[in-house]
């Protein structure tokens, strides 16, 4: 591994130790290139990049993560039409996973909510749900989807009782 990739990873993993549920967790970040900006505060991992805290997984052909000088408070995962960004995270309030899939996923962390925009699908429990666009309030336990403004991807979902 190049040495100076390795030392941009271990400086942001000291910043990225942040996320919520899985904070206390060290990260694991990999990809096939990594540009860092201190000015703007975001990392930008290329390339098949993964990250890895705890239960949280996030996989997608590029991840932005934006941070402040204490944690990071955003991240930003692109996926392709060939390959969708994906999200899972263990939530205390959920006997399973939570699983998305879209074609970019924001996860907030701060505000603990999670938007998916093209193709969006989550499964929640043994519940799924799609639409152009999906929100999931992760503190609320909320999810609202809608279908793209050219009316496309309509909303779907399957709930079992």
């Amino acid at each position: 591994m190049n040495k100076a990739l390795l030392i941009c990873l271990l400086i942001l993993s000291g910043r990225a130790i942040a996320l919520v549920i899985d904070g206390s967790k060290s990260i694991e970040v990999s990809a096939n290139m990594v540009v860092i900006d201190e000015r703007k505060n975001i990392s930008t991992y290329i390339g098949k990049a993964s990250i890895a805290q705890g239960s949280l997984i996030l996989n997608a052909e590029i991840i932005q993560l934006f941070s402040n000088q204490q944690s990071v408070i955003k991240i930003i995962a692109k996926g392709t039409h060939k390959q969708l960004a994906h999200y899972q995270q263990n939530q205390p309030n959920q006997s399973r996973f939570i699983e998305a899939r879209a074609l970019n996923i924001t996860y907030l962390i701060e505000q603990e909510l999670v938007h998916l925009k093209g193709r969006a699908h989550l499964v929640q429990g043994f519940d799924s749900f799609s639409g152009g666009t999906l929100d999931y309030d992760i503190k609320n336990d909320k999810i609202i989807i809608s279908m793209l403004k050219d009316g496309t991807q309509r909303v779907r979902f399957k709930i079992k009782l």
